[in-house]
């Protein structure tokens, strides 16, 4: 195990009518200007909205409301937003959504905080972020874990680039999670967002690090959990007990818990930004999508890992460590199957794709060719390049 620091200060607010908590959280956190971000309509047509915003009038607290964000969060919303998050003069952001909406409200603390800086400029390394202001979540969607991770991913749309940044900074002061509030999400988010909860766990659990006996279990117990609980949601998203598990792992999923001690890979990630930004796919559709062949491009590496994976996630009774981990592989891509989520390019509306595509593709995954991804196995832009060939069938 190497050296590590965790550090996860996100106040959970965990059950049913618990968005009826909102102003007292943002109090609590010195909140009194309030920044409202939201994405579609459901906030909206199931009053969600009107009943959050109730609570923040009833607290007088003071507010303004920004909605329209989009799947794959775009630079240029946010931007906006920053504009009027300054004009209004917030002193906290509170976002109402999924991971896009929670990544945005993040751009917009930080904007707000810096309003000297673009902050694009944070999402491309060009300047560390040293401030900004606090964010709050209220949870409809579990999948990206945003509520209590690190992390936020923002696509430029005039450069075709998608691309997060991680600080503390980023982490939310609280993160209200009601799992009723999932009820009415359409089968094909579920499924989207189960995968990305699994694919976080993933990212981290296939390292080239070895001796991580606990985190191999919490990720080991997490992934079973999601499955097991996944098979129940995808039929009915009502079920309580069901989509509980799984907005409480997609938090635990990327808080980091699940990689203590390990280095990250985060390569299918890597692939699919790629796919989110040139053809505005959803994020969990993409990752499904290349995780077929980036498994078989990789696993000779380490392939005792990914037969471990097999054995205590998927049960798998098999001596031989490579057939053991095929087989893990295969049951890995049939649950994805099993939730009507692609595994292929030909699975996807835009079908299989050209050869000058694929390349487009793996220069930009690679920064044309400045930088290689993952750390199971490093990938170039060659070995990024032959993923994305396997994956177009």
């Amino acid at each position: 195990m190497q050296n590590f620091i965790q550090y996860s200060p996100t106040k959970v607010i965990f059950g049913r009518d618990t968005q009826s908590q909102t102003a007292a959280a943002i109090k609590e956190f010195g909140g009194s200007k309030i920044f409202v971000v939201y994405g579609g309509g459901s906030v909206v047509r199931s009053g969600l909205l009107d009943r959050i915003l109730a609570n923040l009038e009833e607290n007088g607290l003071e507010y303004h409301v920004k909605g329209g964000v989009k799947p794959n969060p775009r630079l240029s919303f946010a931007r906006e937003a920053v504009k009027e998050s300054i004009a209004f003069g917030s002193d906290f952001v509170l976002g109402i959504g999924g991971g896009s909406v929670l990544d945005t409200a993040k751009a917009v603390a930080h904007g707000t905080a810096n309003p000297e800086t673009d902050i694009w400029k944070f999402w491309m390394k060009e300047l560390p972020i040293e401030k900004s202001l606090p964010v709050g979540a209220v949870l409809t969607i579990p999948a990206a874990g945003s509520e209590t991770s690190d992390s936020a991913v923002l696509t430029n749309t005039e450069t075709g680039r998608k691309c997060g940044t991680s600080t503390d900074l980023n982490r939310p002061k609280f993160a209200i999670m009601n799992p009723e509030l999932t009820f009415t999400l359409p089968k094909y988010q579920i499924g989207c967002g189960i995968c990305d909860i699994m694919m976080h766990t993933l990212d981290r659990y296939f390292t080239p690090t070895k001796g991580n006996m606990m985190t191999d279990q919490i990720a080991e117990g997490l992934l079973r959990t999601v499955i097991l609980n996944g098979r129940i949601a995808i039929q009915n998203s009502s079920d309580y007990d069901a989509m509980s598990e799984i907005m409480w792992a997609g938090s635990l999923s990327h808080n980091g818990l699940t990689g203590l001690g390990a280095e990250k890979d985060f390569a299918v990630h890597q692939l699919g930004h790629e796919l989110s930004a040139m053809f505005d796919i959803a994020h969990g559709a993409t990752l499904t999508t290349v995780w077929e062949a980036w498994a078989h491009y990789v696993y000779a590496e380490h392939p005792e890992r990914f037969a471990q994976y097999a054995r205590n996630v998927w049960e798998i009774s098999e001596d031989n460590d490579q057939k053991a981990a095929l087989a893990g592989i295969d049951a890995t891509v049939a649950y994805f199957q099993s939730l009507d989520m692609p595994v292929r390019f030909s699975d996807l509306e835009i079908g299989i794709q050209s050869a000058e595509t694929l390349e487009k593709l793996a220069d930009s995954c690679s920064y044309d060719r400045k930088r290689t991804i993952g750390s199971f196995k490093k990938c170039d832009h060659d070995d990024i390049l032959e993923i994305y060939k396997m994956a177009n069938c």
